[in-house]
């Protein structure tokens, strides 16, 4: 039985290949094909010598509705909104993008203002109609977009998570109308909870993606099909689980983040692998680096998410992503500030050193310069690294500056690093964490070369670098559960809503997602589920994410979690105050099998057989001849004192002065600070 996880980044495409039988991993990174994303994937199969018809799992992560949105590559979007609320997708919530600038503009709506129309209609917030859906003003507006050639309608009706009735009979007038291959969703399919922007402005994101993932993701399969893959093709979500290719076509948005989910997931796995159950993440590939924390062995979620400037309000891992990433390109402003991305060199042309055209300094050119990076092994298996390249694109910005071609170097990694730390210290310091009771786990191509500094600046001492880092959000991918998140607002305090009331919503959920497992093929054996209640103090604009039975026993049960949860996040509770439950959320599981990590062989491994040879590094502005390591010779158990480079295909890992490295038995290089 063979597993297959394929994640395509911006730079890299990763695949890890899983022998459920013998146990043993295989990895290839192959160059990111932008054209036609799908021919770098069938290069990357090719390159692990796999016949496809031996799959029995496919799993993906994929940035296709990602960069859709980010790039305004989408489809042109048509939005039916309730009369007299059309500037709900432009206005928002009316915040300042630009902090001390009134001046500032807004970012662009998803849909145009004048592609926004108002229908006759209206619900209340109790799901009673005020009035009725005008069928033949809908009628009208379906012809008129048929004669126009729209793609993507989105029906974004007030109060439609109450009763989607209304949403539900437009979305059926324009499907009838409008040709098969148009994308219509409703907001009650997308999103059926409150707060009207958030709801709006996901859901026509989700049409505006939805042409183009779906176009992909048919092409894809169509390619594996002919090369002779049975195995269903699964999509990881931004939750944290996969779903089958046919839903995430139908639902899209629900793919945002998932790369950066796909890594998350295999760190916690990992971690309660080598008993860490309090890690931090530090995931930098190519383009940006995504961090996460995962305390007591579980990750946050969150619904305030955000793809550039548009709202996301679907429940994800919450990740902090910032623009620093291996081909994060370096420049200095008017006045001499040095900035590090999140401008980007891609994967074409990429960085100077690449020798693929690329003349901008970037991150993974000061590592070249540095001698962090060696030239001797091709990146990814294809690219020849050209030191003297990276040193002229450096040297150019640094005579900007003033300073030499190190110095100028060691400069845009010090930058690179205050920007991965100031990412962490958002998720943990701001949130009453202390990162030093954590290890940093670090994985993508790019991690590992930073990691131990950026622990320094953060007083962690201990950095995890797990197998195969280069391909480790992959590795995620064969890791994750199936997972469905099912959703319904019900606004009332504790003290008015029955406990029934409670139970049967949450009931009501457990059936929808027990659906959704059921069409996935996931046997009853195999499923569980998770209840959170959103709660918050009345007269609080925001909830927080409350834990509860699936059963609900006890409504003083769900008071005491509320106010410990709230504690916990803002250091207390207060001893009064009506709760009120908002949202009434399922999570359900799908149970995978799991595989397991490589466990090492001491045969053939020692110090000696382990050196690759020397070169110069610079650390803290010096020159230190530094010896090379090859990761897979590396001897178990043996501590070998820092400064060192352990090299493998994919990723390199700096163990500077004042860290020692050792191999655990797990194959996870543990690099520890003053050990």
């Amino acid at each position: 039985m063979l597993w297959l996880g394929i994640d395509v980044g911006g730079t890299f495409t990763d695949l890890v290949l899983y022998d459920a039988a013998t146990r043993r991993l295989a990895t290839v990174k192959t160059p990111s094909t932008p054209a036609d994303l799908s021919e770098g994937i069938l290069n990357g199969i090719r390159a692990l010598g796999l016949d496809p018809a031996r799959l029995s799992r496919l799993a993906h992560g994929t940035t296709v509705a990602t960069n859709a949105a980010l790039e305004g590559t989408g489809a042109r979007v048509a939005a039916l909104v309730t009369e007299g609320h059309g500037d709900v997708l432009v206005v928002g919530r009316g915040n300042r993008t630009v902090m001390y600038d009134i001046k500032a503009p807004a970012p662009p709506p998803v849909v145009p203002r004048d592609r926004i129309f108002g229908v006759r209609e209206r619900m209340l917030a109790s799901g009673e109609a005020l009035r009725p859906l005008d069928e033949a003003q809908v009628a009208a507006l379906a012809e008129r977009l048929r004669a126009e050639g729209a793609t993507a309608v989105a029906v974004c009706f007030l109060h439609s998570y109450a009763n989607p009735a209304h949403e539900a009979r437009a979305a059926a007038i324009l499907r009838a109308a409008l040709p098969a291959e148009s994308v219509v969703a409703t907001s009650a399919e997308v999103l059926p909870e409150y707060r009207e922007h958030e709801r709006f402005s996901t859901t026509a994101l989700n049409v505006a993606v939805a042409p183009r993932m779906r176009s992909y993701l048919g092409r894809l399969r169509r390619r594996l099909e002919a090369a002779g893959a049975a195995a269903e093709l699964a999509i990881m979500t931004s939750g944290g689980g996969t779903l089958p290719s046919a839903r995430i076509e139908a639902l899209p948005v629900l793919s945002m983040l998932s790369g950066p989910a796909a890594g998350v997931i295999a760190a916690r796995f990992v971690g309660a692998a080598l008993g860490h159950p309090n890690v931090i993440t530090c995931d930098m590939g190519g383009t940006s680096t995504d961090v996460a924390v995962i305390r007591d062995g579980a990750f946050g979620m969150t619904q305030d998410g955000r793809v550039g400037p548009y709202r996301v309000k679907i429940r994800q891992i919450d990740i902090n992503s910032i623009g620093a990433g291996g081909g994060s390109i370096a420049a200095a402003d008017a006045v001499g500030a040095l900035s590090v991305g999140p401008r980007s060199a891609g994967a074409v042309p990429g960085p100077a050193g690449y020798g693929r055209g690329g003349t901008e300094p970037t991150v993974t050119d000061a590592n070249l310069v540095l001698g962090r990076l060696g030239t001797d092994r091709p990146l990814g298996g294809e690219i020849r690294l050209d030191r003297e390249a990276a040193a002229a694109a450096v040297g150019r910005l640094g005579a900007r500056l003033g300073l030499g071609v190190e110095a100028m170097a060691e400069g845009i990694l010090r930058m690179a690093v205050v920007g991965m730390t100031g990412a962490i210290k958002e998720v943990s310091v701001m949130r009453g964490l202390d990162p030093r009771d954590f290890a940093l786990l670090a994985y993508g191509g790019a991690g590992p070369l930073h990691a131990a500094e950026v622990a320094e600046e953060l007083g962690m001492r201990t950095v995890l670098v797990p197998p195969r880092p280069g391909n480790f959000s992959a590795f995620g991918l064969l890791v994750a559960d199936i997972r469905r998140d099912t959703v319904r607002t019900r606004v009332g305090t504790t003290a008015a809503t029955p406990l029934s009331a409670v139970r049967e919503t949450l009931a009501a959920l457990t059936a929808e997602a027990a659906a959704e497992l059921e069409a996935a093929g996931v046997p009853p054996a195999l499923r569980r589920y998770e209840a959170t209640l959103d709660m918050r103090f009345a007269g609080q604009a925001f909830e927080l994410a409350v834990p509860v039975p699936v059963g609900a026993a006890d409504m003083a049960q769900i008071e005491a979690a509320f106010r410990g949860v709230y504690a916990a996040r803002y250091g207390a509770a207060p001893e009064d105050g009506a709760a009120e439950i908002v949202n009434y959320r399922i999570a359900a599981f799908g149970t995978t099998a799991k595989p397991e990590l490589p466990v090492v062989d001491a045969a053939g491994r020692g110090r000696d057989a382990a050196r690759l040879g020397a070169r110069v590094v610079g650390f803290g502005g010096a020159g230190i001849e530094t010896p090379v390591l090859a990761r897979d010779r590396l001897p178990p158990g043996e501590a070998l004192p820092g400064p060192a480079i352990v090299e493998e295909d994919g990723a390199c890992t700096v163990v500077p002065p004042g860290w020692t490295l050792r191999l655990l038995p797990q194959d996870v290089l543990l690099l520890e600070r003053g050990g």
